[in-house]
């Protein structure tokens, strides 16, 4: 027995593992991770889900549970990592080394989850790096591997109460289910079609909620400049940026036609039409209808087309243009509108950590189409507007285009690229180094849409984006050829070219015709576009003999006007009393007196008429300028005076700079001398010949000169000579305009015995030749092959042709008309289908109308046919009412009337007129 006096030994007092008042924290702590843990499955689940669907279903309820879950993941890291220390303390130098080891493996995992977690929150890595990556499959990994290794650590411990974890997770499990569930019937569509039409006509714009949009959601620039400063420091430098009241240009002009139509209607709603393009954000938010609208001070006046007016835009209509989209109050992560700087920042992280949302917010498929840009680049003149028509075509980008070769969508170009261009956006946004967060590959698009327009940046003084568009502008977009002389000054002079190496020696005294080719290049749309009424772009052309000047047109007066007797490439348009539209007052567009715009890929002619004096003793040199300025003189006299009468002026008229595109120099000896060679254009002499034929063959075509047919023919057989199988197919387009239809089919016959790399024109025009024989069934086989043909490989789709398209159309009606009874219904159908597509193309189209109010007519349809016919009238050109604005135009200025002609030949003299 132990002596009752002998004192025991010691007992070691263990201190417990949870105490009384950890167990507080421990269930707080326990509380949270259900939390996380409930929140981590939801949006695993919903990133699950978009990943296996290729799809985002993110909306901002999401958004909000991600904040969440940093937020209750921040809160919770010191008090669990306090309990982890505490907790430790009390189990160190414990015997149930199990338990020990599983909790430390444990602790580390957790604290691996919040490094990571950290390590994203803040942007340590970059998303994309591969330790961006590393960090982000840690923090969705490791918590289930600490789940795991926290059932083996309890393990060991009281006995763990299953019941409660089971229900938990089932829970969780319905719940997440439901949600997600949900989370695919997002009641928010994302290409929605919106209404408003009372708020917005004649606007095609809509808006998706049918009302207005608040002005702060749709100026947040500067809140895009905080993750994209690139993207916003270029638009702002754009002409999209300088499209509204911000232009002093158009300032003036919107001013006019508001104040033409508050006069005459009483109110400013038939400028709608131009404030879906110009003015959106006053537009959407309920202003611009107001007279009193204050389009100098007003906070929305210097938004023009900004980042959120394109990007929130849901859905594209059609290619009508007019504005015909929908547009929508953009949702945004928590805190987009707060000036609190912890707030930016908080919001900013979640943009970044999460940024699916956000793209699919602001970035859709439709952005990235040529379609999307047809909305605002083609249009047509409204009844409300002009109080003249219901429909009357403007300018339009989109449909010449669409059919072009340089988008594939055409059988009958003359030229086509390697690969055909399917949108405007390589072009008009060429792709740059940038180091945004929105770059891939370390490139972004260009967002200063390089194109036409120096004087906006010229008058808002950004000299570097001045040179930038001018730079743009000759960067072999359009080239001119000093191509050939003529002798006696007449077209039907017999020509010596190529100019280089022929050097022809003019004779003292002498008459010549000097032959100057424009050519265009790189644009996929007609030249010039966009405002092709005030678009100032023309060939100056200079003859000197010696330091004596000759011969001169495209001179510049003291004023710097262009001489009216030079040559254009324009679109003069005239009111209904025959005046021109030099105002750029689209509320009283009638008609053209010409058109001088040229299709791409094509070769255009213009006539000099050069009297070599008799005197003359030195060689003669010519230089032809093509120079380009962004409004005309008379345009800007109107813009300047009206903004110095209104005190936002002082000082004389802007200078407006002048790009040069292009330009050629030639030195032609006199009779008896030498001289050496300019250099001659960098292009084959086969493909001089063929562009001064193409330029013939339009001019011809235009008119009723069966010389410049003639002499298309000739330049074409020189194609031929020089070895070239494409001359056989230009000489079977002469031959066929001609009427020499044997020909022609001997030539086509040709250019496929020599191997010509355009089958599908050869099926056009086959198609067209038997058609005119009359061998109508063969035709619609042909036309059929052309409108089936795809060249994938080169981006090609013949199908889109709606000209060709419209030919095969009515060769099948034709053929219904012709064919008997029992096989008429048969073609009417065909004929039926092609003419609704070509309505699925263009749904303008007049000739289709027609079309269709025919078959309508012969099925006796009455109410169909009354429809197109309706339709038909509507896009018919109101020829008589052109008719007396054309001949006013004419008597009242003899140099725009002999512009109009359809070949012109224009004087290198001095005489004054």
């Amino acid at each position: 027995m132990t002596d009752p006096a002998t004192p025991s030994p010691e007992r070691r007092t263990v201190r417990p593992a949870i105490t009384p008042g950890l167990r507080k924290l421990y269930v707080a702590i326990l509380i949270g991770l259900a939390f996380l843990g409930a929140n981590s499955v939801y949006l695993g689940a919903i990133t699950f889900l978009g990943f296996l669907r290729d799809a985002v279903y993110e909306n901002q309820f999401y958004l909000y549970m991600f904040l969440a879950h940093l937020v209750v993941g921040i809160a919770l890291t010191f008090p669990f990592v306090w309990f982890g220390v505490v907790h430790y303390r009390n189990t160190r130098g414990r015997r149930n080394r199990k338990a020990l080891r599983s909790g430390y493996l444990l602790f580390a995992l957790c604290l691996g989850v919040i490094v990571s977690g950290v390590v994203m929150t803040i942007r340590v890595l970059p998303l994309d790096s591969l330790g961006g990556r590393a960090s982000y499959w840690a923090h969705v990994l490791l918590p289930l591997l600490a789940i795991l290794v926290y059932v083996v650590h309890r393990s060991y411990g009281p006995r763990i109460k299953w019941k409660w974890g089971a229900g938990y997770a089932a829970g969780v499990v319905v719940v997440v289910g439901a949600m997600a569930f949900l989370h695919t019937q997002d009641p928010r569509a994302w290409n929605i079609r919106g209404g408003g039409e009372a708020y917005f006509h004649p606007s095609e714009a809509r808006t998706a909620n049918l009302g207005f949009i608040p002005e702060r959601a749709l100026m947040m620039d500067n809140y895009c400049q905080r993750c994209h400063p690139d993207f916003v420091e270029d638009h702002r430098q754009s002409v999209h940026h300088f499209g509204s009241f911000n232009n002093p240009f158009y300032l003036f002009s919107v001013r006019e036609t508001r104040k033409v139509l508050l006069e005459r209607d009483g109110n400013v709603q038939g400028a709608r039409f131009c404030a879906g393009c110009h003015d959106p954000v006053p537009f959407f938010a309920g202003k611009f209808d107001d007279p009193n609208y204050d389009d100098v001070a007003d906070p929305t006046v210097d938004e023009g087309v900004n980042c959120t007016v394109c990007h929130a835009i849901t859905d594209v209509h059609s290619t009508i243009g007019n504005a015909n989209y929908t547009i929508e109050e953009p949702l945004h992560y928590p805190f987009a509108y707060s000036d609190n700087p912890l707030l930016s920042w908080v919001n900013e992280q979640l943009v970044k950590a999460k940024p699916a949302f956000h793209k699919k917010t602001f970035l859709k498929p439709l952005h990235k189409t040529g379609e999307f840009c047809a909305t605002c680049h083609k249009v047509s003149l409204p009844y409300e507007l002009n109080h003249y028509k219901e429909w009357l075509r403007g300018q339009n980008h989109w449909d010449n285009f669409f059919l072009s070769g340089v988008s594939g969508g055409t059988a009958r170009s003359w030229y086509y690229p390697p690969k055909a261009e399917p949108n405007c956006n390589e072009c008009h946004m060429p792709r740059k180094p940038s180091d945004d967060f929105a770059a891939r590959d370390g490139q972004i698009h260009d967002h200063r849409f390089p194109g036409a327009n120096t004087a906006i940046p010229f008058v808002k003084e950004l000299p570097a984006t001045v040179k930038y568009q001018a730079d743009f502008l000759a960067d072999g977009q359009v080239s001119v050829d000093l191509f050939g002389v003529k002798e006696g000054g007449t077209i039907e002079g017999e020509i010596s070219a190529p100019l280089r190496p022929a050097l022809p020696a003019l004779r003292p005294g002498g008459s010549y015709l000097v032959e100057v080719v424009i050519r265009t290049h790189k644009l996929g749309h007609m030249f010039t576009q966009g405002t092709t009424d005030s678009n100032e772009i023309w060939l100056d052309v200079t003859a000197r003999s010696g330091e004596r000047v000759i011969g001169r047109s495209g001179a510049l007066d003291e004023d710097g006007a262009v001489d009216p007797w030079s040559y254009f490439l324009n679109n003069w348009m005239l009111d209904r009393e025959g005046n021109r539209i030099d105002r750029r007052n689209a509320q009283d567009i009638f008609t053209a007196l010409y058109n001088h715009q040229q299709p791409p890929g094509t070769g255009q002619v213009v006539h000099y008429r050069l009297d070599v004096p008799a005197d003359a003793t030195e060689p003669v040199e010519i230089e032809v300028v093509l120079n380009y300025r962004k409004f005309d003189r008379k345009y800007t006299a109107y813009v300047y005076d009206h903004l110095r009468a209104e005190g936002l002026h002082v000082g004389p008229d802007p200078v407006l700079p002048i790009a040069v595109m292009s330009r050629d120099r030639v030195r032609l000896p006199l009779e008896g001398m030498t001289v050496e060679a300019t250099p001659a254009p960098k292009k084959p002499t086969w493909q001089r010949w063929r562009d001064y034929g193409i330029g013939l063959f339009r001019e011809g075509n235009a008119g009723s000169d069966r010389g410049e047919l003639r002499g298309a023919e000739r330049s074409f057989k020189e194609v031929v000579a020089a070895g070239q199988a494409v001359g056989w197919l230009d000489l079977a387009r002469v031959y066929e305009k001609e009427g020499r239809l044997e020909e022609a089919r001997d030539a086509l016959g040709r250019a496929v015995e020599e191997g010509v790399d355009a089958s599908w024109t050869v099926n056009w025009l086959t198609a067209r030749i038997d058609q005119q024989n009359g061998f109508l069934e063969r035709a619609a086989e042909g036309f059929e092959r052309v409108l089936t043909t795809v060249v994938p490989e080169r981006g090609f789709d013949f199908g889109r042709d709606y000209v060709i398209g419209l030919e095969a159309g009515d060769n099948l009606l034709q053929l219904a008309l012709t064919s008997a009874p029992e096989e008429r219904e048969s073609w009417l159908a065909r004929a039926q289908t092609r003419y609704e597509r070509v309505l699925e193309l263009d749904s303008e189209n007049v000739s289709a109308h027609y079309g269709l109010m025919r078959i309508h007519r012969l099925r006796r349809d009455a109410p169909a046919a009354e429809r197109h016919r309706k339709l038909h009238e509507k896009y018919k050109t109101d020829d008589n009412a052109q008719d007396r604005a054309v001949q006013i135009a004419r008597r009242n200025n003899p140099a725009a009337a002999r512009a109009a002609n359809a070949v012109v030949i224009y004087e290198l003299d001095r005489k004054e007129r």
